[in-house]
């Protein structure tokens, strides 16, 4: 069952953050996930507060995200995103 890591991220430095941007990729690929969403438009249609940058990535399942999100590879530039912003992050099941 397909699994999503989904980022609401509100960027504080987007200097600081070029070269987690640059970088991220290539460890999502490593690790078998795909970008769904990256940044695109979004709209507010219930609730609040208005969302932020949303990144929604795509893994063939949980056990995956986590070896990603745990990778050396990954560990080894999260603090550009740490650093330079806030989020929210989680895993969500998808549909079998």
């Amino acid at each position: 069952m397909p699994a999503y890591f989904v980022v609401e991220l509100d960027t504080h430095n987007a200097e600081g953050m070029a070269e987690y941007r640059a970088a991220v990729p290539g460890t999502v690929a490593q690790y078998g996930g795909r970008y769904i969403v990256r940044g695109g438009a979004s709209e507010l249609i219930e609730g609040g507060p208005e969302p932020k940058r949303i990144v929604i990535l795509e893994f063939p399942d949980a056990a995956a995200v986590k070896r990603w999100y745990n990778s050396p590879e990954y560990q080894k530039i999260l603090p550009g995103r740490l650093n330079n912003s806030s989020a929210r992050a989680f895993i969500v099941d998808g549909t079998g």
